[in-house]
């Protein structure tokens, strides 16, 4: 299984913070799967500009097709102004429509206060559907205060990243095995 690990943002340490927490943690309790972690602050993308993403060069084209490639992918982000950052909201349009399809895709999110909490709810799971994702339904919301020196102090939050690795992976192995009977039910 390849799973993409999206640290949305540009600036800031929280999100990549619990990024490499995340990635840390599926690769040690599932050693087998591929894990790549995208931190968009390592890449230089350029604005989306209607092409296929296959069309485009460099870190673009690496990021997007590492994306498509992934069965399951973990959307890191900081909250901005109420919503998505727009680092994020660039690799939504450098994909197509249906980028999502037959994978299984969580998120993670940090913000400065828990009145963003429902930015997940009415932003970001909505382009998620829109783009066809299987959707695991609990996320991770942490807050400034769970950070201590880029570090996440709160043992809640790291039981919660720990369940959300596992109900990725459990989500992704069942769509598979299900995606598997239909295949299995055509005779070609």
């Amino acid at each position: 299984m390849k799973i993409v690990a999206l640290a949305g943002s540009i600036i800031g340490s929280k999100t990549r913070t619990a990024m490499h927490k995340f990635v840390e943690m599926v690769q040690k309790k599932y050693p087998e799967h591929e894990v790549t972690l995208l931190d968009l602050a390592d890449y230089q993308l350029i604005f989306s500009d209607g092409r296929n993403y296959f069309d485009y060069e460099g870190d673009t084209k690496y990021v997007t097709e590492t994306i498509m490639a992934a069965d399951a992918i973990v959307i890191g982000t900081p909250t901005f102004q109420a919503s998505i950052p727009a680092t994020l909201k660039n690799i939504f349009d450098l994909l197509p429509v249906n980028a999502f399809r037959d994978k299984v895709v969580s998120v993670v999110v940090t913000a400065g206060t828990s009145k963003h909490y429902l930015m997940v709810e009415q932003q970001l799971k909505p382009i998620l559907a829109y783009m066809k994702a299987h959707i695991v339904p609990t996320y991770v919301f942490i807050e400034e205060k769970d950070f201590l020196r880029k570090e996440i102090v709160n043992d809640d939050v790291l039981f919660r990243l720990e369940r959300l690795a596992e109900d990725t992976v459990m989500v992704t192995d069942a769509f598979a095995e299900i995606r598997a009977k239909k295949d299995a039910e055509y005779d070609f």
